[in-house]
Formats: structure tokens, C-alpha cells, sequence
């Protein structure tokens, strides 16, 4: 299984940036799809999720401004971000989530793609 991000990047206070998930050995409408993100100094936070039947949650801070998507024929997961500040700083990690045949969780980690909000 390999979960590959792109689209991080340095963006001014206020911009956007789309970033996306690129699936491999998974099929990922069969998992629970997640952004997470670490600011420097911080624990790993949830920032958004979305499940099989398409339902998605949203951390507060980020409610309103992130918008999380999932294209089943591409096989990807994405992550619209705009009005961008400082506070949104963080290394940014694709997640996948299921519990297997004998209910344990299973939980497959992207390396991370760099988000950087400064002017």
C-alpha cells in the first residue's frame, strides 16, 4: 500500500492551495480517507475525513475554508484549502483507515507534503 501526496507548497495569508492523495493497493471508497497535519512542536491533528458512503467531518478550525473530495476512478483523495493563515502552517498527511477481519484497526500513513502560509 502507498499513499503519495502533492500540492504542498508556500502560499501568501488568504490563498489556496488544493492538495492531493494518490492511492496505490488500496481502493480508497473501501476506507476511511483522512488529512491530517502536524504543526512544529504540535501533536499530528485530524483535519478532515471522509467514509465509504461519502459522509465527511471537519476539524472547527478548518470548518468552512477545507474542503475534502475523493475521486473513485483515480483512485485519489483531495484536500481544497483556501483562506489560508499562518495557524494552517504544517507538514499535511494523507491517512487511510479500516478495522480488518478480526476488527483491528488497520491505518496506512502518507510521508507528508510541506504547507507553508507566510508572506
Amino acid at each position: 500500500v502507498q499513499l503519495v501526496e502533492s500540492g504542498g507548497g508556500l502560499v501568501q495569508p488568504g490563498g489556496s492551495l488544493r492538495l492531493s492523495c494518490s492511492a496505490s493497493g488500496i481502493a480508497v471508497n473501501e476506507y476511511q480517507m483522512g488529512w491530517y497535519r502536524q504543526a512544529p512542536g504540535k501533536e499530528r491533528e485530524l483535519v478532515a475525513h471522509i467514509v465509504s458512503n461519502g459522509y465527511r467531518t471537519y476539524a472547527d478550525s478548518v470548518k468552512g475554508r477545507f474542503t475534502i473530495s475523493r475521486d473513485n476512478a483515480a483512485n485519489t483523495v483531495s484536500l481544497e484549502m483556501n483562506s489560508l493563515n499562518a495557524e494552517d502552517t504544517a507538514v499535511y498527511y494523507c491517512n487511510a483507515y479500516r478495522k480488518n477481519y478480526v476488527n483491528r484497526d488497520i491505518h496506512y500513513w502518507g510521508t507528508g507534503t510541506v504547507v507553508t502560509v507566510s508572506s
